[in-house]
C-alpha cells in the first residue's frame, strides 16, 4: 500500500513538472506557437461541453477497437497453430516477416480505394499493423516456454491439447498482454494517421483541421485526447492481465516462501 501510494506521488510530481516545462515552454516562444496549458485544459473542456470531442474520439476509439480486434486475435491465435505446423511455419516465416517489415502507412491508399474514407478504411489499416505486431511478440512468448517442462509433462503422458493449456498458454500470457500493450499506441496512432490522409470526422481530423486554421490549441486538445485514449487501454490491459495471472506469485510473496523454506 505505501509502495503505491509513493508511485502515485512520484507520478504526480513528473506530471506537475512536465506542466511547469509546458508552461515556460509557451512563456518562451509564445501562446501562438505553444499554448499554455491553462488554454489547452479551457478549450478541451469546451469541446467536451459541446459534444465535438465525443464525436471525434468514439470514431478513432471505434477503428482503433474494431482494428485492434480484427487483427489481434488472429495475430495471438496463428503463432499457437503454427507451433503444431512446424513445416508450414517454416514456409511461412520470410513471408510475415516481410510483412511486418512492410511500412503499412503505404497501403493507405489503396485501403481508401478498396473501403472508401469512412471507418472501414481506418479498421483495415489498424488490423494490418496490429496483427504482425500481435503475432510475433505472442510467438516469442511460445518460444520462451520451458521446453523440459514440456518434454516432462510428455513422459508423464500429457497429450499436445493439456500441454497447450497447462503450460504453454500460462507461459505465453505475459507476452500475449504485452504485445496488445505495445500495439494499443500503435493502434490510437495508425487510427489517427488514417485521418490525417482521409477523413470527415475523427481526433486524427480535428487535428488536420485545427492545423489547416493555424490553431495550435486545438492541435494539443487532440493530442491530449489521444494521451487519455492511450493510458485507458493501457489500463484495461494491466487490469485484464491482473486478473489472468492472480495465480502467480509476486516476487514479494515469492522472496518471503524462499525464506520460510
Amino acid at each position: 500500500m505505501r509502495e503505491s501510494l509513493r508511485t502515485t506521488l512520484d507520478r504526480l510530481v513528473v506530471l506537475i513538472v512536465l506542466l511547469l516545462l509546458w508552461q515556460l515552454a509557451s512563456r518562451w516562444t509564445g501562446p501562438q506557437w505553444v499554448p499554455p496549458p491553462l488554454l489547452v485544459a479551457s478549450r478541451f473542456w469546451r469541446a467536451l461541453a459541446s459534444g465535438d470531442l465525443w464525436f471525434h474520439g468514439r470514431y478513432t476509439l471505434a477503428s482503433a477497437v474494431l482494428g485492434f480486434l480484427i487483427g489481434g486475435l488472429p495475430g495471438m491465435a496463428l503463432p499457437f497453430l503454427l507451433r503444431r505446423l512446424p513445416a508450414v511455419q517454416a514456409v511461412l516465416e520470410p513471408y510475415l516477416v516481410a510483412g511486418y517489415g512492410a511500412p503499412k502507412v503505404a497501403l493507405t491508399p489503396l485501403f481508401v480505394i478498396w473501403f472508401g474514407i469512412g471507418l472501414a478504411s481506418k479498421v483495415a489499416l489498424v488490423a494490418a499493423v496490429v496483427f504482425f505486431m500481435v503475432l510475433f511478440l505472442t510467438a516469442a512468448g511460445l518460444r520462451a516456454t520451458d521446453q523440459k517442462l514440456i518434454a516432462t509433462a510428455r513422459v508423464y503422458g500429457a497429450d499436445e491439447r493439456l500441454i497447450a493449456r497447462e503450460i504453454v498458454w500460462p507461459a505465453a500470457v505475459p507476452y500475449i498482454f504485452t504485445s496488445f500493450r505495445v500495439a494499443a499506441p500503435y493502434a490510437i496512432g495508425t487510427a489517427v494517421v488514417g485521418e490525417l490522409i482521409s477523413s470527415n470526422r475523427g481526433l486524427g481530423y480535428g487535428i488536420q483541421a485545427a492545423a489547416t486554421d493555424f490553431d495550435p490549441a486545438g492541435i494539443f486538445v487532440g493530442v491530449v485526447a489521444l494521451a487519455m485514449l492511450v493510458i485507458a487501454l493501457n489500463a484495461v490491459f494491466s487490469w485484464g492481465e491482473q486478473r489472468l495471472l492472480a495465480w502467480k506469485p509476486t516476487t514479494g510473496a515469492a522472496d518471503a516462501t524462499h525464506s520460510a523454506l
